[in-house]
Protein backbone atom coordinates (compact mmCIF):
# COMPACT_ATOMS: atom_id res chain seq x y z
CA UNK A 1 0.00 0.00 0.00
CA UNK A 2 1.60 3.46 -0.68
CA UNK A 3 2.21 6.10 1.30
CA UNK A 4 0.07 9.24 1.17
CA UNK A 5 2.05 12.08 -0.05
CA UNK A 6 3.63 14.31 2.18
CA UNK A 7 1.30 18.00 2.72
CA UNK A 8 2.55 20.66 0.67
CA UNK A 9 4.55 22.84 2.33
CA UNK A 10 3.93 26.09 3.03
CA UNK A 11 4.81 28.77 0.18
CA UNK A 12 7.75 30.95 1.81
CA UNK A 13 7.79 34.64 0.71
CA UNK A 14 11.33 35.33 -0.43
CA UNK A 15 13.15 37.79 2.54
CA UNK A 16 12.14 41.70 2.01
CA UNK A 17 15.89 42.98 0.89
CA UNK A 18 16.89 44.94 4.16
CA UNK A 19 18.61 48.04 2.06
CA UNK A 20 16.58 50.99 -0.15
CA UNK A 21 17.79 52.42 -3.43
CA UNK A 22 15.19 55.94 -3.21
CA UNK A 23 15.38 58.13 -6.67
CA UNK A 24 14.55 61.64 -5.87
CA UNK A 25 13.60 64.53 -8.07
CA UNK A 26 15.86 67.52 -5.92
CA UNK A 27 18.26 67.25 -3.74
CA UNK A 28 16.93 68.79 -0.43
CA UNK A 29 14.66 66.06 -0.99
CA UNK A 30 17.03 63.42 -1.89
CA UNK A 31 18.68 64.53 1.51
CA UNK A 32 15.57 64.24 4.31
CA UNK A 33 14.94 60.98 2.26
CA UNK A 34 18.33 59.69 3.55
CA UNK A 35 18.12 60.71 7.13
CA UNK A 36 14.44 59.54 7.02
CA UNK A 37 15.76 55.81 6.33
CA UNK A 38 17.35 55.90 8.99
CA UNK A 39 20.09 53.25 8.03
CA UNK A 40 23.69 53.49 6.59
CA UNK A 41 23.20 55.84 3.75
CA UNK A 42 25.42 57.03 0.77
CA UNK A 43 23.68 60.00 -1.36
CA UNK A 44 24.91 60.55 -4.70
CA UNK A 45 24.41 63.12 -6.91
CA UNK A 46 25.03 60.93 -10.05
CA UNK A 47 22.39 58.37 -11.47
CA UNK A 48 25.75 56.26 -12.07
CA UNK A 49 26.24 55.08 -8.81
CA UNK A 50 23.17 53.36 -8.89
CA UNK A 51 24.37 49.94 -10.74
CA UNK A 52 27.94 50.22 -8.71
CA UNK A 53 27.47 50.54 -5.34
CA UNK A 54 27.74 47.72 -2.49
CA UNK A 55 24.49 46.30 -0.91
CA UNK A 56 25.02 47.00 2.14
CA UNK A 57 23.76 50.74 2.87
CA UNK A 58 20.68 52.38 1.44
CA UNK A 59 21.87 54.34 -1.65
CA UNK A 60 19.81 57.95 -1.91
CA UNK A 61 20.38 59.76 -5.51
CA UNK A 62 19.35 62.97 -6.49
CA UNK A 63 18.00 62.47 -10.39
CA UNK A 64 17.31 65.97 -10.27
CA UNK A 65 14.87 65.85 -12.72
CA UNK A 66 12.67 69.18 -10.82
CA UNK A 67 14.04 71.37 -13.88
CA UNK A 68 14.19 69.15 -16.96
CA UNK A 69 11.69 68.69 -19.73
CA UNK A 70 9.29 66.08 -19.09
CA UNK A 71 10.63 63.22 -21.62
CA UNK A 72 13.82 63.97 -20.12
CA UNK A 73 12.63 63.61 -16.55
CA UNK A 74 10.92 59.90 -17.22
CA UNK A 75 14.01 59.32 -19.44
CA UNK A 76 16.24 59.54 -15.81
CA UNK A 77 13.69 57.40 -13.79
CA UNK A 78 13.89 54.78 -16.14
CA UNK A 79 17.38 54.78 -16.44
CA UNK A 80 17.88 54.63 -13.23
CA UNK A 81 15.42 51.64 -12.47
CA UNK A 82 17.12 49.67 -14.82
CA UNK A 83 20.51 49.63 -13.06
CA UNK A 84 18.85 49.67 -9.72
CA UNK A 85 17.59 46.46 -10.92
CA UNK A 86 20.67 44.92 -12.38
CA UNK A 87 22.16 46.25 -8.98
CA UNK A 88 22.25 44.29 -5.82
CA UNK A 89 18.54 43.62 -4.37
CA UNK A 90 17.20 46.49 -2.40
CA UNK A 91 13.83 47.68 -2.60
CA UNK A 92 13.04 50.52 -4.42
CA UNK A 93 10.89 54.11 -3.29
CA UNK A 94 10.58 57.20 -4.93
CA UNK A 95 10.65 60.18 -2.90
CA UNK A 96 8.01 63.02 -4.87
CA UNK A 97 7.30 66.22 -3.48
CA UNK A 98 4.78 66.55 -0.20
CA UNK A 99 3.17 69.20 -1.74
CA UNK A 100 3.17 67.46 -5.52
CA UNK A 101 5.15 69.92 -7.27
CA UNK A 102 7.60 67.98 -10.67
CA UNK A 103 6.75 66.12 -13.17
CA UNK A 104 4.86 63.80 -11.05
CA UNK A 105 2.45 62.18 -13.22
CA UNK A 106 5.40 61.57 -15.91
CA UNK A 107 8.13 60.28 -12.96
CA UNK A 108 5.64 58.14 -11.05
CA UNK A 109 4.21 56.57 -14.87
CA UNK A 110 8.09 55.57 -15.68
CA UNK A 111 8.37 54.12 -11.97
CA UNK A 112 5.20 51.78 -12.27
CA UNK A 113 6.97 50.14 -15.21
CA UNK A 114 6.85 46.81 -14.67
CA UNK A 115 5.88 46.99 -11.00
CA UNK A 116 2.64 44.48 -9.58
CA UNK A 117 1.66 48.19 -8.32
CA UNK A 118 2.97 51.36 -6.96
CA UNK A 119 1.57 52.42 -3.05
CA UNK A 120 1.44 56.33 -3.10
CA UNK A 121 1.18 58.35 -0.10
CA UNK A 122 2.69 61.57 -0.09
CA UNK A 123 1.45 62.54 3.50
CA UNK A 124 4.09 64.10 5.48
CA UNK A 125 2.48 64.41 9.30
CA UNK A 126 5.28 66.24 10.66
CA UNK A 127 5.25 69.01 8.31
CA UNK A 128 0.97 68.58 8.72
CA UNK A 129 0.41 68.06 5.56
CA UNK A 130 -2.12 65.01 5.32
CA UNK A 131 -4.30 63.10 2.79
CA UNK A 132 -7.81 62.79 3.14
CA UNK A 133 -10.27 61.22 0.58
CA UNK A 134 -7.62 61.18 -1.63
CA UNK A 135 -7.02 65.31 -1.43
CA UNK A 136 -3.56 67.20 -0.02
CA UNK A 137 -4.32 69.28 3.01
CA UNK A 138 -1.46 71.67 4.15
CA UNK A 139 -2.78 72.61 8.12
CA UNK A 140 -5.74 70.83 6.79
CA UNK A 141 -6.38 73.54 3.71
CA UNK A 142 -6.90 71.53 0.63
CA UNK A 143 -3.47 72.04 -1.46
CA UNK A 144 -5.58 74.02 -4.60
CA UNK A 145 -6.51 76.62 -1.93
CA UNK A 146 -3.41 77.46 -0.59
CA UNK A 147 0.16 79.14 -1.96
CA UNK A 148 1.98 76.38 -2.25
CA UNK A 149 2.00 76.25 -6.44
CA UNK A 150 2.97 80.34 -6.34
CA UNK A 151 6.34 79.70 -8.01
CA UNK A 152 5.10 76.84 -10.98
CA UNK A 153 3.44 77.80 -14.18
CA UNK A 154 0.73 75.72 -13.49
CA UNK A 155 -2.61 75.23 -10.24
CA UNK A 156 -2.00 72.95 -8.00
CA UNK A 157 -4.10 69.87 -8.25
CA UNK A 158 -7.25 68.82 -6.74
CA UNK A 159 -6.78 65.29 -5.84
CA UNK A 160 -3.94 62.82 -6.11
CA UNK A 161 -5.95 61.21 -8.96
CA UNK A 162 -5.84 64.65 -10.77
CA UNK A 163 -2.03 65.41 -10.43
CA UNK A 164 -1.36 61.59 -11.56
CA UNK A 165 -3.81 61.87 -14.47
CA UNK A 166 -2.67 58.79 -16.87
CA UNK A 167 -1.63 56.95 -14.29
CA UNK A 168 -4.88 54.79 -12.66
CA UNK A 169 -5.37 55.48 -9.08
CA UNK A 170 -7.70 54.17 -6.61
CA UNK A 171 -8.18 56.21 -3.14
CA UNK A 172 -7.95 53.91 -0.01
CA UNK A 173 -10.00 55.90 2.67
CA UNK A 174 -8.66 55.90 6.51
CA UNK A 175 -10.90 53.17 7.84
CA UNK A 176 -9.32 50.72 5.83
CA UNK A 177 -6.13 51.75 6.24
CA UNK A 178 -6.56 52.14 10.49
CA UNK A 179 -8.13 48.60 9.84
CA UNK A 180 -7.20 45.01 10.30
CA UNK A 181 -3.47 44.12 8.36
CA UNK A 182 -5.71 41.89 6.24
CA UNK A 183 -8.03 43.79 5.23
CA UNK A 184 -5.59 46.64 4.38
CA UNK A 185 -3.79 43.76 2.17
CA UNK A 186 -6.61 42.56 0.44
CA UNK A 187 -7.70 45.95 -0.82
CA UNK A 188 -4.42 46.53 -1.89
CA UNK A 189 -4.17 43.44 -4.16
CA UNK A 190 -7.86 44.46 -5.30
CA UNK A 191 -7.01 47.38 -6.77
CA UNK A 192 -3.61 46.02 -8.28
CA UNK A 193 -5.39 43.43 -9.72
CA UNK A 194 -8.10 45.99 -11.71
CA UNK A 195 -4.61 47.68 -13.03
CA UNK A 196 -4.61 50.33 -10.73
CA UNK A 197 -2.49 52.04 -7.61
CA UNK A 198 -3.64 52.14 -4.27
CA UNK A 199 -3.38 55.46 -3.05
CA UNK A 200 -3.97 55.32 1.18
CA UNK A 201 -5.22 58.36 3.26
CA UNK A 202 -3.01 59.29 5.57
CA UNK A 203 -3.08 61.47 8.74
CA UNK A 204 -1.09 60.57 11.38
CA UNK A 205 3.05 58.38 11.19
CA UNK A 206 1.45 55.52 12.61
CA UNK A 207 -0.97 55.67 9.50
CA UNK A 208 1.85 55.29 7.31
CA UNK A 209 3.45 52.87 9.22
CA UNK A 210 0.53 50.94 8.47
CA UNK A 211 1.00 51.40 4.52
CA UNK A 212 4.64 50.77 4.67
CA UNK A 213 4.06 47.29 6.56
CA UNK A 214 1.35 46.59 4.23
CA UNK A 215 3.81 47.01 1.10
CA UNK A 216 6.49 45.39 2.93
CA UNK A 217 4.25 42.12 3.29
CA UNK A 218 2.87 42.27 -0.47
CA UNK A 219 6.43 41.46 -2.08
CA UNK A 220 8.49 43.75 -3.97
CA UNK A 221 6.29 43.42 -6.84
CA UNK A 222 4.26 46.36 -4.98
CA UNK A 223 6.57 49.66 -4.78
CA UNK A 224 6.46 52.53 -2.98
CA UNK A 225 6.41 56.53 -3.84
CA UNK A 226 5.71 59.25 -1.38
CA UNK A 227 7.44 62.27 0.75
CA UNK A 228 10.13 61.84 3.60
CA UNK A 229 7.15 60.32 5.92
CA UNK A 230 6.43 57.16 3.93
CA UNK A 231 10.53 56.72 3.79
CA UNK A 232 10.85 57.12 7.46
CA UNK A 233 7.86 54.63 7.75
CA UNK A 234 9.97 52.45 5.87
CA UNK A 235 13.21 52.69 7.50
CA UNK A 236 11.38 52.02 11.01
CA UNK A 237 9.73 48.78 9.42
CA UNK A 238 13.05 47.21 8.14
CA UNK A 239 15.48 45.75 10.24
CA UNK A 240 19.11 46.62 9.98
CA UNK A 241 21.48 48.55 11.68
CA UNK A 242 20.86 51.83 12.62
CA UNK A 243 22.96 54.82 10.98
CA UNK A 244 26.45 55.32 12.90
CA UNK A 245 25.75 58.24 15.23
CA UNK A 246 27.13 61.46 13.57
CA UNK A 247 30.20 63.33 14.23
CA UNK A 248 30.47 66.54 16.86
CA UNK A 249 29.05 70.03 15.68
CA UNK A 250 32.23 71.85 13.52
CA UNK A 251 34.96 73.28 15.60
CA UNK A 252 35.10 76.97 16.03
CA UNK A 253 37.63 78.08 13.11
CA UNK A 254 37.26 80.90 11.87
CA UNK A 255 35.34 79.05 8.63
CA UNK A 256 32.62 81.75 7.74
CA UNK A 257 29.43 80.14 7.22
CA UNK A 258 27.13 81.38 4.12
CA UNK A 259 23.47 81.00 3.68
CA UNK A 260 22.14 80.73 0.48
CA UNK A 261 18.54 80.93 0.38
CA UNK A 262 16.69 80.33 -2.75
CA UNK A 263 13.37 79.76 -1.70
CA UNK A 264 10.02 82.11 -3.25
CA UNK A 265 8.63 81.48 0.39
CA UNK A 266 7.47 84.49 1.90
CA UNK A 267 8.86 83.33 5.31
CA UNK A 268 12.29 83.50 4.22
CA UNK A 269 12.46 87.47 4.94
CA UNK A 270 11.11 86.70 8.50
CA UNK A 271 14.00 83.53 8.71
CA UNK A 272 16.78 85.97 7.65
CA UNK A 273 15.79 89.02 9.67
CA UNK A 274 16.51 86.38 12.72
CA UNK A 275 20.27 86.26 11.13
CA UNK A 276 20.60 89.80 10.60
CA UNK A 277 19.48 90.53 14.19
CA UNK A 278 22.68 88.55 15.19
CA UNK A 279 25.07 90.36 12.64
CA UNK A 280 24.77 88.19 9.84
CA UNK A 281 25.48 89.88 6.39
CA UNK A 282 23.34 89.98 4.43
CA UNK A 283 23.18 90.24 0.47
CA UNK A 284 19.83 90.51 -1.43
CA UNK A 285 20.78 90.08 -5.46
CA UNK A 286 18.64 91.90 -7.33
CA UNK A 287 17.42 89.06 -9.82
CA UNK A 288 18.14 91.17 -12.86
CA UNK A 289 22.08 91.62 -11.57
CA UNK A 290 22.02 87.92 -10.85
CA UNK A 291 21.51 86.91 -14.20
CA UNK A 292 23.61 89.20 -16.01
CA UNK A 293 26.40 88.32 -14.12
CA UNK A 294 26.76 91.57 -12.32
CA UNK A 295 27.12 91.03 -9.19
CA UNK A 296 30.52 91.51 -6.96
CA UNK A 297 31.50 89.70 -4.04
CA UNK A 298 33.45 90.83 -1.15
CA UNK A 299 37.54 89.91 -1.16
CA UNK A 300 38.64 87.39 0.96
CA UNK A 301 39.84 90.05 3.60
CA UNK A 302 36.42 91.67 3.81
CA UNK A 303 34.32 88.40 3.49
CA UNK A 304 32.38 88.45 7.00
CA UNK A 305 31.90 85.42 8.85
CA UNK A 306 28.12 85.15 8.72
CA UNK A 307 26.38 85.96 5.33
CA UNK A 308 23.22 85.33 3.46
CA UNK A 309 22.79 85.48 -0.10
CA UNK A 310 19.54 85.67 -1.15
CA UNK A 311 17.75 86.68 -4.33
CA UNK A 312 15.18 89.60 -3.81
CA UNK A 313 11.51 88.36 -3.85
CA UNK A 314 9.93 91.66 -3.61
CA UNK A 315 8.78 91.64 -7.44
CA UNK A 316 7.04 88.40 -6.35
CA UNK A 317 7.79 84.65 -7.71
CA UNK A 318 9.00 84.63 -11.70
CA UNK A 319 7.70 81.25 -12.42
CA UNK A 320 10.02 79.52 -14.91
CA UNK A 321 12.69 81.81 -14.18
CA UNK A 322 14.30 79.59 -11.23
CA UNK A 323 16.32 77.24 -12.74
CA UNK A 324 18.54 80.16 -14.41
CA UNK A 325 18.32 81.95 -10.93
CA UNK A 326 19.33 79.03 -9.10
CA UNK A 327 22.19 78.26 -11.34
CA UNK A 328 23.42 82.33 -11.01
CA UNK A 329 22.96 81.89 -7.64
CA UNK A 330 24.54 78.70 -6.83
CA UNK A 331 27.98 79.82 -9.15
CA UNK A 332 28.03 82.96 -7.24
CA UNK A 333 27.94 81.00 -4.00
CA UNK A 334 30.38 78.66 -5.17
CA UNK A 335 32.92 81.28 -6.12
CA UNK A 336 32.60 82.98 -2.30
CA UNK A 337 35.55 83.69 -0.61
CA UNK A 338 37.21 81.62 2.62
CA UNK A 339 35.58 78.36 1.39
CA UNK A 340 32.40 78.63 3.96
CA UNK A 341 30.71 75.95 5.34
CA UNK A 342 27.05 76.20 3.53
CA UNK A 343 23.40 76.35 4.02
CA UNK A 344 21.22 76.23 1.11
CA UNK A 345 17.34 76.27 0.89
CA UNK A 346 15.20 75.16 -1.99
CA UNK A 347 16.61 71.98 -3.96
CA UNK A 348 17.98 73.90 -7.13
CA UNK A 349 19.86 75.91 -5.01
CA UNK A 350 21.17 73.30 -3.47
CA UNK A 351 22.10 71.24 -6.58
CA UNK A 352 23.21 73.94 -8.56
CA UNK A 353 25.72 75.27 -5.59
CA UNK A 354 27.28 72.08 -5.04
CA UNK A 355 27.50 71.05 -9.16
CA UNK A 356 29.48 74.46 -9.61
CA UNK A 357 31.57 73.26 -6.61
CA UNK A 358 32.02 70.01 -8.33
CA UNK A 359 31.07 68.31 -5.43
CA UNK A 360 29.32 64.32 -6.34
CA UNK A 361 28.41 63.05 -2.58
CA UNK A 362 27.03 63.55 0.57
CA UNK A 363 27.58 62.14 3.85
CA UNK A 364 24.06 62.79 5.89
CA UNK A 365 24.97 63.31 9.75
CA UNK A 366 21.28 64.53 11.04
CA UNK A 367 18.71 66.85 10.81
CA UNK A 368 19.29 70.07 12.91
CA UNK A 369 15.05 70.45 12.36
CA UNK A 370 12.71 68.20 10.23
CA UNK A 371 14.10 68.92 6.56
CA UNK A 372 17.22 70.52 7.45
CA UNK A 373 19.85 67.76 6.85
CA UNK A 374 23.66 68.53 8.04
CA UNK A 375 25.92 66.66 6.10
CA UNK A 376 29.64 66.28 4.94
CA UNK A 377 31.25 67.18 1.56
CA UNK A 378 34.12 64.00 0.89
CA UNK A 379 36.68 67.57 1.45
CA UNK A 380 35.14 67.68 4.89
CA UNK A 381 33.18 70.94 4.08
CA UNK A 382 29.93 70.93 6.24
CA UNK A 383 26.50 71.51 4.61
CA UNK A 384 23.33 72.24 5.38
CA UNK A 385 20.04 71.51 2.90
CA UNK A 386 16.32 72.70 3.41
CA UNK A 387 13.52 72.54 1.50
CA UNK A 388 12.74 76.17 0.59
CA UNK A 389 8.89 75.42 2.41
CA UNK A 390 10.08 74.13 5.26
CA UNK A 391 11.04 75.79 9.02
CA UNK A 392 9.66 77.78 11.27
CA UNK A 393 10.15 81.46 11.52
CA UNK A 394 13.38 80.59 13.71
CA UNK A 395 14.49 77.74 11.03
CA UNK A 396 18.07 79.41 10.08
CA UNK A 397 19.09 80.77 13.10
CA UNK A 398 18.69 77.10 14.76
CA UNK A 399 20.57 75.77 11.63
CA UNK A 400 23.43 78.47 12.10
CA UNK A 401 23.68 77.81 16.27
CA UNK A 402 24.34 74.01 15.68
CA UNK A 403 26.80 74.79 13.18
CA UNK A 404 28.58 77.68 15.35
CA UNK A 405 27.45 77.22 19.41
CA UNK A 406 28.95 80.45 20.41
CA UNK A 407 26.11 82.41 18.40
CA UNK A 408 23.88 81.02 20.88
CA UNK A 409 25.59 83.67 23.23
CA UNK A 410 24.73 86.31 20.26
Amino acid sequence: MASPPPPPRPSVSPPVPPYVVALADDLSGAAETACALGGPVRLSLSAVDVAGTAAAHDLVVDLDTRHLPVAEAEHAVRTALRAARSGPPRLLYKKVDSQLRGHLAAEAASYAEGAEAVVIAPALPVARRTVTGGVVRVNGVPLHRTDGWRAERASAPRSLPEALSGLPVRTVPLDVVRSEPAALDAEFRRIAASGAHPAPDAETDADLDAVAAAALRLGPGFRLLGSGGLAAALGRALPRPAAAAPPPAPTQDGTPLLFVVGTAEPGAVAQIARLTAIGAHHVPLDPADLAAGTVRLPSHAAAPALAVLSIDGSAGPRPGAGRALSTALGALAAAYPGRPDLVMTGGETARTTLDALGIGELQPLGQIHHGAVHSRTPDGRHVVTRPGSYGAEDSLLRIAVALRPRLAAS
